[in-house]
């Protein structure tokens, strides 16, 4: 079986679908949804004030749309209290702290609550009535509001049953599912509300591991209201941020400071990535884009340095990472995932060998770690509600920043929940206004087929198609909320520039050769129209140090004008002398070269370019600085089925592209 983050809510929770077979009309519309609650801070200017805000999206929307933060798919459902009780118990306070949440939760709730037990009509974005059904399909959330929600207490799993002894342990322990929690709260018998009895059953609730809340939100929620399924995995917790707290303190502490903040400091630079040219053992705020950067490094920097079961030990969590956030996992890559987990678990005492485990005194002799715990339901999670990839804290993070920060500061310091609910539905009615008109431009007729035309600019000829638009997804791809042009993409698309240079639809088709080719069925280069250089060839010999050039340049016409010329060509060996006068004397080099390719998981989209740089010889560099790359030089070869087979590596200094 396949899972997928792309493919409609209904068909991704096959268990609700059955549910629905035998229950329901076969009418019903299911929408899943996504909630995401976290603490965020508003502003600097406002002295450190912090909003606790709660969002939703539909489980419906596919993933790549929905986790585009331009896209608006994360909605503002309510602002949180962040209450200061002044009981002298600390204790006691996060009691009723975690009290109000539910309380809160339940009251916002209850609509959805509703049509998840009675089913609501609702009108779909083309006109259409549909019976709706909204069960609770994610929650997105940190560790320690994932403990609120479950309803447990510190140093408990929110996913299991297992309580900090058990967290090191190699195996998953049974699932702590709603029933199990409503179970052992009735169980609680001391239900008054003076202070005596309220401290007594905090006591109480703390001997089963509970938090003390009586009524959580989810107790009355139809459908799929269990903790243990809807507290979906999430990345940038639970994994990025677990690498960064635990697996790099653990290198860190077995390379030793120095010298693991000089192998990360002599590094090549690379364009897109974080270069951290004073280490990585100073680092005190690390973003989530960061933490990736040091995992890509964290291998190489270590081997030689540590025992080679530690960095098996390394290697595999990072394998597991890489695996579980495919955009679509079958079961295959669900037992890789699993064999990866097991293989760490076989390797994790040479963690605890090399005394990399450090407490705040001395070292630790155990791995009772929460988030290593949580890694053991990542298989679960995705066989019941799809890739993790699609629940990750990195879009509701970005969503706080549309949602809270940006109209606090819009205000004027005062009475800042009023005031983002205000700049908020006047930002609402704008998008709505701009789709409107966007749909009216366009031409745009539901249920019938429209002529779509294109503006002429530099880089697009005119084209007209036919599009029938009865239906939302197939609306979706031609109109952007944005006020983008119909059929613009989302980002850069040289795929589709150069099929229209090599038609001849471009009037970038007029320069000779072409800036932007194809050169494989999965790749594509782009150079910008004026070249980095436009020098003899001596002065290209004396710049970038290369005494045959000229020989070179011999070689690859004779060998580019023969039938042994491949897709894409090589230099090595022996020089082949070129008869007579070169026909070229001057030439156009480019220092940077931008690259496109497709996602290697189905649908293969295209993803965002790469830049790589390259630099002449200076006094900085002798031997000039250029960015590695691995092509592939044989065409009957295919990553990653013939591994590095037929593959090259290689610097690229320049490009040599016209002659004048």
């Amino acid at each position: 079986m396949e899972y997928t983050g792309s493919s409609s809510f209904a068909q991704q929770y096959y268990f609700l679908v059955n549910f629905f077979q035998t229950q329901l009309s076969p009418g019903a519309t299911v929408l899943g949804v996504v909630l995401s609650s976290d603490k965020t801070n508003i502003s600097a200017m406002t002295g450190g004030r912090s909003a606790h805000p709660l969002l939703i999206s539909l489980a419906n929307i596919f993933q790549e749309f929905r986790n585009k933060a331009s896209n608006h798919s994360y909605l503002l459902l309510g602002l949180l209290p962040i209450p200061k009780f002044i009981h002298q118990k600390r204790r006691i306070r996060g009691m009723l702290e975690a009290r109000l949440y539910h309380s809160c939760l339940d009251i916002i709730l209850t609509p959805l609550k509703a049509a998840a037990a009675i089913g609501v009509m609702l009108s779909d974005p083309v006109g259409n009535l549909r019976w709706c059904f909204t069960p609770l399909a994610s929650f997105i959330v940190d560790t320690p509001e994932a403990q609120l929600i479950a309803c447990v207490g510190g140093k408990t799993s929110p996913l299991t049953v297992a309580n900090y002894q058990q967290f090191g342990d190699d195996f998953r322990h049974s699932a702590r599912t709603g029933s199990i929690t409503l179970g052992t709260i009735n169980k609680i018998h001391c239900l008054e509300t003076d202070l005596g009895t309220l401290e007594k059953y905090e006591k109480s609730a703390k001997s089963y591991r509970l938090n003390g809340v009586q009524l959580p939100f989810w107790r009355d929620w139809s459908l799929s209201a269990d903790p243990s399924v809807f507290l979906t995995s999430e990345p940038l917790h639970h994994w990025h941020k677990m690498f960064w707290d635990h697996n790099a303190k653990w290198c860190i502490n077995a390379v030793g400071e120095a010298e693991i903040d000089f192998r990360f400091s002599v590094l090549h630079n690379h364009t897109g990535y974080r270069h951290f040219g004073n280490g990585i053992s100073k680092l005190k705020q690390v973003t989530g884009r960061e933490q990736r950067d040091i995992q890509r490094y964290i291998i190489v920097i270590i081997a030689n340095a540590v025992p080679p079961t530690f960095l098996i030990a390394i290697r595999v969590l990072l394998d597991f990472r890489y695996l579980a956030q495919s955009p679509r996992i079958d079961d295959n890559v669900c037992n890789h995932i699993t064999n990866a987990l097991r293989l760490f678990h076989q390797h994790k005492n040479a963690i605890l060998d090399a005394g990399a485990r450090q407490g705040k005194k001395q070292p630790l002799d155990h791995f009772e770690i929460p988030k290593l715990e949580l890694l053991q339901s990542v298989v679960p999670t995705i066989q019941l509600s799809g890739p993790p990839c699609q629940w990750s804290a990195d879009f509701t993070e970005d969503a706080h920043i549309e949602v809270v920060k940006d109209p606090a500061r819009s205000g004027n310091n005062h009475a800042y929940e009023s005031q983002i609910c205000r700049y908020l539905d006047r930002l609402e009615k704008i998008r709505n206004f701009t789709l409107a008109t966007s749909i009216r431009n366009a031409g745009v007729e539901f249920g019938g087929t429209t002529l779509i035309e294109d503006d002429d600019d530099e880089n697009e000829t005119d084209f007209r198609e036919d599009v029938v638009v009865s239906t939302t997804a197939q609306l979706l791809p031609f109109l952007w909320t944005s006020g983008y042009h119909i059929g613009t993409p989302r980002i850069v698309d040289y795929f589709y520039r150069a099929d229209l240079i090599k038609r001849g639809l471009l009037k970038q088709s007029s320069l000779r050769p072409f800036r932007t080719y194809q050169s494989a069925e999965n790749i594509v280069y782009h150079l910008s129209r004026d070249p980095s250089y436009k020098i003899t060839i001596s002065e290209a010999t004396n710049l970038f140090d290369i005494q045959d050039l000229s020989a070179a340049i011999g070689s690859y016409i004779m060998h580019h004008s023969s039938e042994q010329a491949s897709h894409l060509d090589s230099f090595g060996g022996r020089r082949r002398v070129y008869p007579g006068r070169l026909p070229v004397s001057r030439l156009h080099i480019w220092k940077k070269l931008r690259l496109q390719t497709t996602s290697y998981h189905f649908p293969h989209d295209k993803i965002a370019p790469y830049t790589i740089n390259a630099a002449p010889p200076m006094a900085m560099w002798p031997h000039g600085l250029q960015d590695s790359a691995i092509v592939n030089i044989d065409s009957s070869k295919k990553w990653p089925q013939s591994g590095l087979h037929g593959m090259h590596s290689f610097g690229l200094y320049f490009e040599i592209m016209n002659q004048i």
